[in-house]
């Protein structure tokens, strides 16, 4: 599938609308229904298979009254995405947890997933990929994200692929991926990148659809 650069910053522009609305999208596989609601920024709950998944769950996404989660993912330490007390008012007993391994430190409960592993969970499989900063930091020769503490997430359930990007850049790991059906891709200067640099990495990786 090809992508045109203007095209993809467009939709990249336009799909920040649709993500502040957190309506919720219906995306079919082989395993049934996986249904998706952006909550706030980060914050996502992801529904199938009657299982509740939450990536970064996190103030000030309204999650009071939410459905509690069965697996709880986390991809960095910035409390935009960790956030304890969200992560416990999520939860309920039995629901599993799993971090990029710096978040483990502060979230003792969660089961490292590391750049690069693989894990399988109720018919998902979910793998980290590196989200990182490439040049974007707080200062000469540091970085608002190092590379190897953060956590994209590509979460495959019924043969169709749902790519998370966490805080990163278009890095060399993104711009890699292969098959991708919907792509959930950041904009948030200055900490990842602007919408002409995420429609490039788009490009490059040619997801089918693509959401801010």
């Amino acid at each position: 599938m090809k992508i045109n650069l203007a095209l993809a910053t467009l939709i990249l522009s336009m799909s920040s609308l649709a993500y502040s609305a957190a309506a919720t999208q219906t995306f079919p596989t082989s395993a049934g229904d996986v249904k998706i609601t952006p909550l706030f920024h980060a914050s996502t709950r992801i529904e199938a298979g009657g299982k509740i998944i939450y990536l970064d769950p996190a103030k000030p996404a309204k999650l009071a009254g939410s459905p509690k989660a069965d697996l709880v993912l986390i991809t960095d330490i910035h409390p935009d995405h960790m956030d304890p007390a969200s992560i416990a008012q999520v939860s309920k007993e039995g629901t599993e947890i799993l971090a990029a391994p710096a978040v483990v430190k502060t979230v003792t409960s969660a089961k490292p997933i590391a750049n690069g592993e693989t894990q399988s969970w109720q018919g998902w499989s979910i793998e980290a990929v590196p989200a990182y900063n490439l040049t974007r930091g707080p200062a000469a020769g540091k970085l608002f994200h190092d590379k190897g503490r953060g956590n994209g997430y590509l979460l495959t359930y019924g043969g169709v692929h749902f790519y998370f990007s966490g805080d990163t850049e278009g890095v060399p790991e993104m711009r890699a991926l292969k098959n991708i059906d919907v792509a959930f891709v950041c904009m948030n200067l200055p900490y990842t990148m602007p919408p002409d640099e995420a429609a490039d990495a788009v490009k490059a990786f040619a997801p089918k659809r693509v959401i801010h």
